[in-house]
């Protein structure tokens, strides 16, 4: 299936051919037939590829603030990194179309298969959505009609915050696409609508739909007009629609916004307001919020967690359905503002045209109908692959998230592997991860990478709630496994994963057949600088004190880390790491656990202190904390022993006191560990030795933090 994605980094855009996504079991599968370009929208992120990394950086001066703050803390390489990795993600344009469900989940209600039903998808032949996102189209209602609705959600929601009554005067200034419909709403609340724009024939389209309107010049006047028209009183509310990174337009709404009167600002303008205005006036501004209440709200949209009638009376699926209710009995009509039609393979002349001086509003673009899903995509072969030797690794990747994409699949294509495949439930981020990195193929179909007999090793970097089946089904299929932390998110499913491991192996060792290796990324015991402590402490007999303190940095309540049942909290998801490193330097079996919390009984806490002692009498301390501050360093390892300091500050720098002959390190880059992490366990496979990390150390740290929940 096709998609059109945004490049950030090389400004371009372009049409991909992708694996169809497969749905998950509260999701749709949609296969499109109309779908709108938003021109404002979509020319801005364009423009924003387009431009260079100076310009980029105007544009969004906060973003620079953590780039330096991140180059102070973890050096100038591993910014670099980070920020390449940023802009090289492709973005996926488009969110207003129309289509039909050809699946749907076992948890879906309110949807059918063949059901024609708009939703904020993107532009691509085949996409999924949830239910809160999509809305059924009448029958009287067509294609092209419903392809406005999404956007036109963006306008109404605008609209009821500035809560407008029959016979009130407002101004729309902006009469781009979403100005324009702002205005036919308005007029259908029984309003009075002015409107300005510096685009004469936009104003004259506003004009055939009943609208007064001034065109910005040098010599207009739109506040004396403005006042003429309503008395000298003023309009009673204005709704900004413009998208520039002038102030003119919000001055200008506290200039002809009547005392006590509403500002709503839907567009993207600059906001330098001039306080005397709203001072004397006392007028009331707001920022529209996209479709409405659940935009961005990971619960209803994610998850279905609808909002109760009785308390939020319009929701942005409330505002679909409002306006499919207003096409259907012909109160609104979008016809007029349809300027362009493009099959959608010519859809990058569309594009090309938003930069032209053509006038162009609604631009649509139409779907083959013959659309045939696939679930996996070749690629060239760079280099040729043997199979013949099982030892030699032969690598999928199952997940293609933020991790995999900056961190684990660099470490593994540094340490020459050879990566064969890579598939996530989403076709887009997997592809591009794919072409950057060489894979052979991309696919959203997981089982296949289960069942092909060319691969020998699986490295699993999904979210945690899946690591426990994909890790048994790897074990059970013969195949190595890599799999990111935490090895599972509970106890009943780390008990079956050891009895599993161990039987296999006995299974494997009884026919003389290497058994498949267990490898979990606690890539920290791997770090250059914390080999060379381990090597330092090793001639160290006596108990050693460990203090290990984390800057986590702040996670809102929503991420998925902090949903028990998908990131199993941040004490399982992340502290397990801290966990095993210690382990690791402490060279013992672990005694004892304990865990301080701020909440009493909180099975789930962002702050904490971990207490651990070893059967030497080693004890060590981490603390874990997610209130910090982004420059302070976010690692710190501290030991002592025999008269003896060590640090290690953030896996960059290291430091020895009581020591003569022991001299501190620094490196230029942040050194996590992640590529010798991946080139032990590579090594282990072609030499048919032990994992990397003693099973029996995996499971002993994953066990000494379940156990602290029960």
């Amino acid at each position: 299936m096709k998609q059109i994605i945004q490049s950030f980094s090389s400004g371009k855009t372009e049409i991909i051919d992708i694996p169809t996504p497969k749905i998950k079991e509260n999701q749709l599968l949609i296969k499109s037939s109309i779908s709108l370009l938003s021109k404002g929208t979509e020319k801005m992120l364009v423009d924003f590829g387009k431009s260079n990394l100076i310009e980029k950086g105007r544009q969004q001066p906060e973003k620079v603030k953590e780039v330096f703050s991140k180059v102070i803390t973890d050096g100038i390489p591993s910014t670099f990194e980070a920020v390449k990795s940023k802009l090289e993600e492709p973005f996926p344009l488009g969110y207003c179309n129309v289509g039909e469900v050809i699946d749907i989940g076992n948890k879906v209600k309110n949807f059918s298969i063949g059901d024609r039903v708009v939703s904020n998808g993107p532009h691509a032949e085949i996409f999924t959505t949830t239910e809160n996102l999509c809305a059924k189209i009448p029958d009287s209602v067509s294609d092209e009609e419903a392809s406005f609705t999404v956007i036109s959600s963006i306008s109404l929601h605008g609209i009821r915050l500035a809560n407008p009554t029959f016979g009130e005067t407002f101004l729309v200034a902006g009469l781009g696409l979403i100005g324009l419909i702002t205005t036919q709403i308005l007029k259908a609340n029984g309003c009075n609508v002015l409107g300005t724009d510096p685009d004469p024939n936009k104003c004259a389209i506003a004009n055939s739909l009943g609208v007064e309107t001034i065109t910005l010049s040098e010599d207009s006047d739109p506040i004396k007009w403005c006042l003429n028209l309503t008395k000298n009183k003023g309009v009673d509310g204005t709704l900004i629609t413009a998208s520039t990174p002038s102030s003119d337009p919000i001055n200008l709404a506290s200039e002809v916004t009547r005392k006590n009167g509403r500002i709503i600002q839907i567009g993207s303008t600059g906001l330098n307001l001039k306080r005397e205005f709203f001072y004397k006036k006392e007028l009331n501004f707001k920022v529209s919020c996209s479709y409405g209440p659940g935009r961005y709200d990971s619960n209803y949209e994610k998850k279905g967690i609808d909002y109760p009638i009785e308390y939020v009376r319009w929701t942005e699926n409330r505002n679909f359905l409002s306006i499919l209710n207003a096409l259907e009995k012909r109160i609104l009509n979008f016809e007029p503002l349809i300027t362009h039609k493009f099959q959608f393979h010519d859809a990058l002349d569309a594009y090309t045209l938003l930069s032209s001086k053509e006038n162009a509003l609604a631009i649509l673009f139409i779907y083959s109908k013959d659309i045939n899903p696939k679930r996996k995509v070749n690629f060239p072969i760079k280099k040729d692959i043997s199979f013949s030797s099982f030892e030699e690794p032969i690598i999928s990747f199952i997940g293609a998230g933020n991790f995999s994409g900056r961190q684990l699949i660099p470490a593994f294509k540094k340490t020459g592997a050879n990566l064969f495949a890579i598939g996530s439930l989403d076709g887009l981020k997997p592809y591009s991860l794919a072409r950057k990195f060489q894979f052979q193929e991309v696919t959203t179909d997981i089982d296949y990478l289960f069942d092909n007999k060319k691969v020998n090793t699986l490295v699993i970097a999904t979210r945690h709630d899946s690591h426990y089946k994909y890790v048994k089904k790897a074990i059970l299929k013969g195949k190595n496994v890599y799999v990111e932390k935490p090895l599972c998110i509970n106890k009943r499913d780390l008990d079956d994963l050891e009895k599993t491991l161990y039987q296999t192996k006995d299974k494997f060792l009884r026919n003389n057949i290497n058994p498949p290796i267990l490898m979990v990324g606690f890539n920290r015991r791997f770090a250059p600088l914390i080999i060379d402590l381990k090597n330092k402490l090793s001639n160290l007999t006596s108990p050693k004190s460990f203090i290990f303190t984390c800057n986590a940095g702040y996670l809102p309540s929503d991420h998925w880390i902090n949903d028990k049942n998908i990131g199993g909290g941040r004490l399982i998801g992340e502290a397990c790491h801290f966990v095993d490193l210690l382990r690791y330097l402490a060279g013992f079996p672990i005694v004892s656990l304990k865990l301080c919390s701020g909440f009493k009984g909180d099975k789930n806490p962002e702050n904490f202190i971990l207490n651990l002692t070893f059967t030497d009498g080693s004890i060590g301390t981490i603390n874990y904390f997610s209130n910090g501050n982004k420059s302070f360093q976010k690692e710190r390892l501290e030991v002592f022993c025999n008269q003896k300091v060590f640090q290690v500050n953030n896996f960059r720098k290291s430091k020895t006191w009581g020591t003569k002959n022991m001299k501190n390190r620094f490196i230029s880059f942040q050194d996590k560990g992640h590529f010798n992490c991946a080139k032990s366990f590579l090594k282990a496979i072609k030499n048919a030795t032990n994992s990397p990390i003693p099973e029996k150390e995996i499971f002993e740290v994953h066990r000494s933090i379940l156990d602290l929940l029960e």
